[in-house]
């Protein structure tokens, strides 16, 4: 049996739209529910959120059964961290704070079982294949794994053209709050020179094959990089998406 197609990246090659969201709680019972509100990715998010391993995997199992991609998104892009990702069924991960093709190559190689790769093989006792069933898991499963880097700042965006000239990066997610507090404006996205940047990354990497992908927080912001031709799209974070819920709710009745 081998290694499971992963749909995600079939829909990038393919060039479809994908909407998603961010699930910041670490819990896999909010990862179940948003699994039920039918986003075509939603990002496990092991950078910002109280994630470990554990929760990583519990949360994968959580979503087993939904129609939403899980995409995980490391910490930090190490060798190890991607290959306990991988060796817990993830098939999708998206890797913060790429400044270099060198670095690029680096994480192409995690995702990727020797000789062409560096990942280590001991998947015959993990998630990924299933606990031993999926039996040609290890001679399958590069193909079906789709890496994301993240260019976030200055350094990552004057190395964009070389970051895209890497074969086995599937797509680049321009982070707009890091890359507009690099650029001197402390999170502002808003900002014009930081949108010209970003309208100018996004139509690159489509221009290089590759999927673009970016995080919107508000209908305006969603739109207008929806205009600009990003492609993973995600559209809001759970955890605000409860805070404005809750707040407004108490707003409505409080006397």
């Amino acid at each position: 049996m081998p290694a499971p197609t992963n749909p995600f990246k079939q829909a990038l090659k393919q060039g479809k739209m994908q909407i998603g969201c961010w699930m910041s709680f670490a819990e896999s019972v909010t990862a179940e529910i948003m699994g039920t509100a039918g986003f075509d990715w939603l990002v496990i998010d092991g950078e910002h959120a109280p994630n470990d391993i554990r929760s990583i995997r519990d949360q994968l199992m959580a979503l087993a059964h939904s129609r939403s991609h899980a995409v995980v998104r490391l910490p930090i892009g190490e060798t190890w961290l991607i290959k306990m990702a991988l060796d817990a069924g993830a098939q999708t991960v998206l890797v913060p704070m790429v400044e270099s093709a060198e670095q690029a190559q680096e994480l192409v190689r995690a995702c990727r079982y020797p000789p062409e790769g560096a990942r280590g093989v001991g998947a015959a006792a993990s998630r990924a294949t299933m606990y031993g069933t999926i039996t040609d898991y290890v001679p399958t499963a590069d193909p079906e794994i789709c890496l994301l880097v993240q260019v976030e700042n200055r350094a990552g965006l004057a190395a964009l053209d070389d970051i895209l000239q890497v074969e086995g990066v599937d797509g680049v997610f321009i982070g707009p709050a890091d890359l507009s507090t690099d650029m001197g404006y402390k999170g502002n996205s808003t900002v014009p020179e930081v949108r010209t940047a970003i309208a100018d990354a996004l139509t690159r990497i489509q221009a290089a094959g590759k999927a673009p992908g970016i995080l919107g927080t508000n209908d305006e912001a969603v739109q207008t990089y929806r205009d600009m031709g990003a492609q993973f799209l995600a559209v809001g974070i759970d955890v605000m998406l409860l805070a404005q819920a809750a707040r407004g709710l108490a707003d409505k009745w409080q006397a």
